[in-house]
């Protein structure tokens, strides 16, 4: 079965609410990201591998790839 991997994100900050599409790496995890209107740090949620796993509208191409078991970044 071939999975497609999304490499597309929208992500939306939690404080207020500012939204933006990024491009994901295939290779790494990001654990800071930075909202460019309030400049709020986002870090991943507990649980989380991710800043695009805890405010994106698709979970990091690891992720995805192993069917959401798991993280190895």
């Amino acid at each position: 079965m071939d999975v497609r991997i999304a490499l597309e994100t929208t992500l939306t900050c939690p404080e207020c609410g500012h939204q933006k599409l990024e491009t994901m790496p295939t290779d790494s995890c990001q654990f800071f990201y930075e909202c460019e209107n309030c400049k709020t740090i986002l870090k991943p949620k507990a649980g989380d591998c991710c800043v695009y796993c805890s405010y994106g509208t698709n979970p990091c191409p690891p992720i995805q790839e192993s069917g959401g078991s798991g993280c190895n970044c």
